[in-house]
């Protein structure tokens, strides 16, 4: 898979921009930049596309920007020329497609039945949009064209939002999702981007979905361990369970049998992906410890943060 759009799988979301006047590019990237998620695609539909393009790849050279709604190979120079690193239209056109790969530019084109699909097989695409995603089938629609064509990756544009969100991207086929509801016309137009900053941040929690799977605690031997577990699991009406290292008091204590990582044990914290918050929570400066990862068919599972938190390791953990 391209480079580009590996990282945009990274991240998940692709807020689906419409910028009416090009001052509104430079905070708008700003907001999304600090609600965690350095990425836009911005559509071709309005004058102040290729401008705006062009102020958020050069003022904020960390976002990752491209263009949408593209028809034609025309516009497929002025995107690249602005600074667009990915290309993405509504439908397939062919003599955009081919364009955009002689140029060595990422191009998803908008698919919505299996002969779209394998027009872009035939072009040598391993990823598409399916547009308008709701309106053609939805999840189902996806889950049935991907039997057939088992190397080949969706990005749903078209009715995504906060609710269906994690329902499209717990599907392993699903590389991304474009969205539009946390950049909405009326709040760019309106300069509300604490607004926006905010929205996207939740977006990314939701996305993400943390949550505290078990503290682990470092117990001297096997004895002591035991009776951790035991204490916990007397206490709240939990089933103790022994295994070979720890000992668990339902879900929420792991008792260890000898000293493990952290001066007093370890925190997991379960997320819907391991790999889109690793990204996240470097972009965030947090720093992980690759050699603790752990994968399973291709994705990672567990993953330590280097450093300890209050005297605990915390690793994040796939749900």
């Amino acid at each position: 898979m391209n480079e580009v759009l590996e990282k945009i799988q990274k991240i998940g979301l692709v807020p689906v921009v419409v910028l009416e006047d090009a001052k509104d590019a430079a905070p708008l990237a700003k907001a999304l930049c600090e609600g965690g998620l350095p990425c836009a695609e911005v559509t071709f539909r309005t004058a102040a596309a290729e401008e705006s393009i062009r102020i958020m790849a050069s003022e904020f050279p960390e976002m990752l920007v491209g263009a949408g709604t593209v028809l034609t190979t025309e516009q497929v120079d002025r995107a690249v020329a602005a600074g667009a690193k990915f290309i993405v239209s509504p439908g397939l056109n062919p003599k955009v497609v081919k364009y955009c790969i002689e140029k060595g530019v990422p191009v998803t084109p908008g698919t919505s039945n299996p002969s779209d699909v394998e027009q872009a097989l035939e072009l040598g695409l391993d990823v598409v949009k399916f547009f308008p995603a709701e309106a053609s089938g939805g999840l189902n629609m996806i889950k049935s064209m991907a039997a057939p064509y088992t190397n080949l990756k969706f990005m749903p544009t078209g009715g995504i939002n906060a609710k269906n969100l994690n329902e499209y991207l717990a599907f392993p086929k699903i590389l991304a999702c474009g969205g539009s509801w946390m950049v909405k016309g009326d709040l760019v137009k309106a300069g509300k981007f604490d607004e926006i900053t905010a929205l996207t941040r939740e977006a990314v929690m939701k996305m993400l979905g943390f949550e505290l799977k078990h503290i682990g605690i470092n117990c001297a031997d096997e004895d002591e361990a035991e009776k951790t577990a035991g204490a916990f699991a007397g206490m709240f009406g939990l089933e103790k369970v022994s295994g070979n290292s720890s000992v668990f008091a339902g879900t929420m204590v792991e008792a260890m049998k000898s000293p493990f990582k952290g001066a007093n044990g370890h925190i997991a914290i379960a997320t819907n992906s391991v790999d889109r918050a690793v990204n996240y929570l470097e972009s965030q400066n947090v720093e992980f410890d690759y050699d603790t990862a752990k994968y399973k068919d291709g994705r990672m599972t567990v993953i330590y943060m280097k450093n300890e938190i209050g005297g605990f390791a915390v690793h994040l953990v796939q749900k």
